[in-house]
Parts: C-alpha cells; structure tokens; sequence
C-alpha cells in the first residue's frame, strides 16, 4: 500500500536519539514512491531537521508535555515556542491525561487553549494517550475536550506505555471527530502500528466511518517508524 506514504508521520523519539539517527530518518523520509507527511522527531533536532528538509514538502512536527503528560503548563508552553522558533510546522502535544483522570477537565481544558494560543496558525495534534484512559466514556470525553480547545488532529497514543493505538479507541476518537464537523478535525493513529496489515485496518475503518473523500494528509495520519519499512518491503 504506497498509497499509505503521504500519510506517514515518519517518527524517530528515542532516548538514544543522535544527529546520525536523525540525518537517517530524513533520508529515508523521501522515497521512490513519494515523500512522507510529516518528519516526527524531539525538540532538540527541529532546527536541524528543518535544514535537511529544506525544499522539500515535508512538514517537520514534534512533541511537547511528552511522553508523561505530567510537565506544567508553563514548561511546555516553553518547549512549544522553542519548537516554533527552530521552524516547526505541527507539535503533538499529550494532553495531561493524569489531571484528565483525577477528575479536573477544567485544568486539562486550559492547558491546552493555552498550547493552541501559543501555536496560533501551526498544526496542533492533541495525544490522548488512549491506553492510559482505556474506558470508552473517558476517551469520548477527553476527545471532546481536546477538540473545544482548539485540536487541529486528535492523536491515539504516545507509543510510550504498553498499550498503544486500538480500533476501539480511534472507532471512537471519529465519531467524536463526527460531531464537530465544522472544526475539520483530523486523526492521527500512533502506537503499535508496524505492518501494513495493521495499517490498513485504520484506514478501512476511517473510510467506513468518514468516507473516502474526507481523507487527505490534513485530516488522517499514521505516526510510525517500523511502518514505512514494511510498506517499501511490498
């Protein structure tokens, strides 16, 4: 599925992460088929990625209160206007979904207006970490929530924590998606998605629930690293 390529976050946040790493990933971000959506990479490489890809339509995006959801409002607001100053295009930011599940929705709302504020017209994707929520109401809920904040993407997961993405979870992130149809609000599937096999289970499930035409690389991404490796394969 080569068709799957202008949809990737191609995506490289490892502890061990060094500028040879990073080159790696960016080479392998333009291929015969086309390029990937997106580079997805930590804040400390964004200036250097930004040159590498230089003339190139792929977008360079990465993460803030990552991957605990724990750090405080201003840290990662900190970290955001970091990122934008070194060219940024989109930060995939997790929703501090600890605040989410002690009850204080009020908190994890403004955290996040104030991230959308901060990133003014840059993409913003909201990661829910969905394998931490787990219980349907409570996903719906912090969807809601990321959306009325200002989301350009709800994102499944931060691929850190032992369950990653689930149909159960995105089949629910759309219908949320649904309900704000004026917002224009993408998904973006992350955590666990390795094989096109489990790909394209996503992909049908969006074109079940969206249609066809809603999909494009502003409404649906794939954030992976193993991925873009078994698509070539085939």
């Amino acid at each position: 599925m080569i068709e799957l390529i202008p949809y990737l976050d191609l995506t490289r946040l490892e502890d061990n992460d060094s500028i040879e790493f990073i080159e790696e990933l960016c080479q392998k971000a333009r291929t015969p088929f086309g390029d990937v959506a997106a580079v997805c990479i930590y804040p400390a490489f964004v200036k250097h990625v930004k040159l590498i890809l230089e003339g190139s339509d792929i977008r360079v995006a990465t993460v803030a209160n990552f991957p605990g959801g724990d750090y405080s409002c201003n840290e990662t607001l900190n970290i955001i206007n970091n990122a934008l100053q070194s060219g940024a295009d989109e930060i995939d930011v997790v929703l501090p979904y600890h605040d989410f599940l002690s009850g204080r929705n009020e908190k994890v709302y403004d955290f996040l207006v104030e991230c959308r504020q901060i990133c003014e017209n840059k993409l913003m994707k909201v990661i829910l970490e969905t394998g931490a929520l787990q219980n349907p109401e409570f996903i719906k809920r912090a969807s809601e929530i990321a959306i009325e904040a200002g989301a350009d993407f709800l994102k499944t997961s931060t691929g850190k924590i032992k369950m990653g993405a689930s149909l159960e979870a995105a089949k629910i992130m759309l219908q949320v998606i649904q309900q704000y149809e004026d917002k224009n609000v993408g998904l973006k599937i992350s955590g666990g998605v390795r094989t096109v096999a489990e790909a394209k289970k996503y992909w049908d499930l969006v074109i079940k629930t969206m249609g066809a035409d809603w999909i494009s690389p502003r409404t649906f991404r794939i954030g992976a690293s193993a991925l873009l490796d078994d698509i070539l394969k085939q």
